[in-house]
């Protein structure tokens, strides 16, 4: 019996291999085929891999991407951490765009569950996550800290966090990752030495709550305490803290920063706000009134820096059915860059499902370059990072 059983094991063995799809190109040499699949749009990607294992394994490995930078054909990537609310899981998804040209956000299954109200922070073409709580229901802070390798899609442990923090947010300035969270905390990730580093915080900021947001605008980081309703500046190269009191004219939060300027969404007076250090001065972008007019009623909306313009992300629900939907806006300065004006490149249904299963929060985590050099929170949605994606807390 137990022959049979290992010459029938034996036989499926050789028909699986044989039913293995042998390379469509098997006679050229692997840097050539590299060399072509760097030059094919990454939306097709997801079929690619279904070709063969060599396939699977070519678009996900750091020589294809290194190839495409080489070529100058990178693509920008956004991803977006959703809670569903039955079962109170986080997962992560990334923003795909169809061959057809419209965008969807595709669940990455080999990511492990995400923690809520954790700190994402984009480094590269990596996502690394601080903190935050196992779940929402038994609330257990965690200290744990990964990166996820978004080329390859896997997951690597690094040293626990030195403090604990219930919330965190993060940003990076000069490779180094701060993170703060509730009360007062902070720890700083090295990302060149893998390690933690000491931080102490000065005595007159005790007693502050910096879990709100988090953004950095040319080197300095920007916290608001959403209880005081104050702005911290921190400026690393000075070790210094002050007050910005004109960028605390709004409640902002879920905020995003391209080139250096702060936007986010007022959902009070449905309008895109954006705060530029240079200048101290808020301003509100024009243009976008279809867009804003058709986020009127949502429950939430958030943005996120994507490749130079800025994603927004808000929801529709008709019936018992409830949709994700995403905008990409360009952004164009005008009269000596005293106004700023907008322009929807595409608004698309991301994700359609059952309102009550993907409900519960979004993140915006991180953009990045297939290459991996632009650098960026987030915060993925994520961002999301960044995103900022920004940390997006509010229920859907």
């Amino acid at each position: 019996m137990e022959d049979s059983l290992r010459m029938s094991s034996k036989t499926r063995s050789k028909k699986e291999q044989s039913s293995e799809p042998q390379s469509l190109i098997p006679s050229l040499p692997e840097e050539i085929i590299v060399d072509i699949l760097a030059r094919v749009g990454s939306c097709y990607y997801p079929k690619l891999s279904l070709v063969s294992k060599h396939f699977r394994s070519l678009v996900t490995s750091h020589e294809l991407y290194e190839r495409r930078s080489l070529l100058g054909c990178t693509e920008h990537s956004l991803y977006v951490v959703l809670c569903n609310k039955e079962n109170d899981n986080h997962y992560c998804y990334v923003l795909y765009r169809k061959a057809n040209g419209n965008h969807s956000l595709v669940l990455i299954p080999s990511l492990p569950k995400m923690p809520r109200k954790g700190g994402f922070v984009a480094v590269g073409s990596r996502i690394y996550v601080f903190g935050g709580l196992n779940s929402y229901r038994h609330k257990k802070i965690q200290t744990n800290a990964i990166s996820i390798d978004c080329i390859s899609q896997t997951v690597h442990l690094l040293p626990s966090m030195n403090v604990t923090m219930s919330v965190s947010v993060a940003d990076i300035i000069d490779g180094k990752i701060y993170v703060t969270g509730y009360r007062c905390n902070m720890a700083v990730f090295n990302t060149e030495t893998q390690m933690w580093e000491p931080k102490t915080i000065p005595e007159t900021m005790n007693g502050y709550m910096w879990a709100c947001d988090c953004v950095v605008m040319a080197g300095k980081m920007y916290m608001r305490d959403p209880v005081n309703s104050f702005v911290f500046v921190y400026e690393s190269k000075e070790i210094k803290w002050e007050m910005d009191k004109m960028l605390n004219k709004f409640e902002w939060k879920d905020a995003c920063v391209v080139d250096d300027v702060l936007y986010y969404y007022d959902s009070g007076w449905k309008v895109l706000r954006a705060y530029d250090p240079k200048e101290s001065s808020w301003v509100v972008v024009n243009g976008l009134a279809e867009l804003l007019a058709d986020a009127r009623f949502s429950a939430w909306s958030y943005t996120g820096s994507y490749g130079g313009k800025l994603a927004m992300f808000y929801s529709k629900i008709t019936g018992k059915t409830k949709v994700i939907r995403c905008a990409e806006i360009s952004l164009e300065r005008r009269r000596q860059g005293k106004k700023i004006w907008g322009k929807v490149e595409w608004c698309d249904d991301v994700l359609v499902g059952v309102a009550g299963v993907i409900d519960g929060k979004i993140y915006v985590l991180h953009i990045l370059k297939s290459h991996g050099i632009h650098q960026r929170r987030w915060s993925w949605l994520c961002s999301i990072p960044k995103h900022k994606y920004g940390i997006l807390r509010q229920r859907l």
